[in-house]
């Protein structure tokens, strides 16, 4: 069985840009422990959306208008986030998963991705540019799409967003502004933050209640806290109906809901669970940097569960 041994910092380096701190008591712990992360699940067909603007056709009015002679530099741009990002989806997947079979598809084609490849899972990437600047018939594509699939679905930041703008909430920012209103210098969260779970019974969850669970860190089990990667200038206004809040913070209230109603089974998170299994060479800029984030880790394993036994037939 593969093995990947990887170190897990519970204290961040200490630099101007250095993440918050664990709380009293958990910050007094002056070690860390090597782990054995060892593949659980056998196989898993996984899809993987890239929600990011594919080229100039992607673009509304309203993208056109604002990027004008920039528009093709601002695309190169988008394409190399777009990398970033489905890599360490995948990297995720490969690496929780003993035999993965992944196909990745953009926002725009994801209809006919899911008939041709009958995944198991879909997993949304994040975003970068605020939703009125992607064509209006590619948003409502996904919205009939994600109402009606019955398909486990995982939604990361702007997939998070993009989710409950589909449910009928609005995507605003951190300090409650039309996403028009304010495109620059917007208040943000970004690096390491704490969130609190709201709902511990949810079984995203499973082993929180376990003192001797070896799933989770003691600050998890016992101040059902998240140390997640956050990097984010926009947030849902409320919880879509139908949806229930699983996570909160003070800056930013909804950040983890699920949706099971009408045989759907639909996580989002506003964080990005899936910077784990980071490479501690890579420089430190704004996409990639020095981080593991353990919990995103343990809960996209988790998803990934529950969506195998979502679709696996009532016996």
């Amino acid at each position: 069985m593969t093995r990947e041994i990887i170190e897990l910092s519970i204290e961040e380096n200490r630099t101007p840009d250095a993440a918050q701190a664990l709380p009293f008591p958990f910050n007094q712990q002056t070690f860390c422990r090597y782990e054995p992360i060892e593949k659980r699940i056998e196989a898993a067909r996984v899809l993987v959306v890239d929600n990011l603007l594919r080229n100039e056709d992607d673009l509304s009015e309203v993208g056109q208008k604002e990027w004008g002679e920039a528009a093709a530099a601002e695309i190169r741009r988008e394409r190399t986030i777009a990398q970033l990002a489905i890599e360490n989806i995948l990297n995720n997947i490969s690496r929780l998963v003993k035999n993965p079979i992944t196909h990745v598809t953009h926002l725009a084609n994801l209809g006919a991705a899911v008939t041709g490849f009958k995944p198991d899972a879909i997993v949304l990437s994040g975003t970068l540019r605020d939703f009125d600047f992607y064509r209006p018939a590619i948003i409502e594509e996904f919205g009939y799409f994600i109402r009606s699939t019955k398909i486990p679905v995982l939604g990361i930041c702007g997939g998070h967003q993009l989710v409950g703008l589909s449910f009928g909430v609005q995507v605003i920012t951190l300090d409650r502004l039309e996403q028009h209103e304010q495109r620059e210098n917007r208040p943000n969260e970004y690096q390491y933050r704490f969130v609190r779970i709201s709902d511990p019974q949810d079984p995203i969850f499973s082993g929180i209640n376990n003192p001797r669970s070896g799933l989770w860190q003691d600050y998890t089990k016992q101040a059902r806290i998240l140390r997640v990667w956050q990097n984010h200038g926009l947030q849902l206004d409320r919880i879509p109906v139908g949806f229930k809040l699983l996570a909160t913070s003070y800056l930013c209230r909804n950040q983890m809901m699920v949706n099971r109603e009408n045989g759907q089974l639909i996580y989002t998170v506003q964080f990005h669970l899936e910077k784990s299994f980071e490479d501690w060479n890579k420089s430190r800029t704004r996409w990639e940097h020095q981080n593991e984030s353990r919990d995103g880790r343990v809960l996209f394993e988790n998803f990934l569960e529950l969506a195998l036994a979502h679709a696996k037939p009532a016996s």
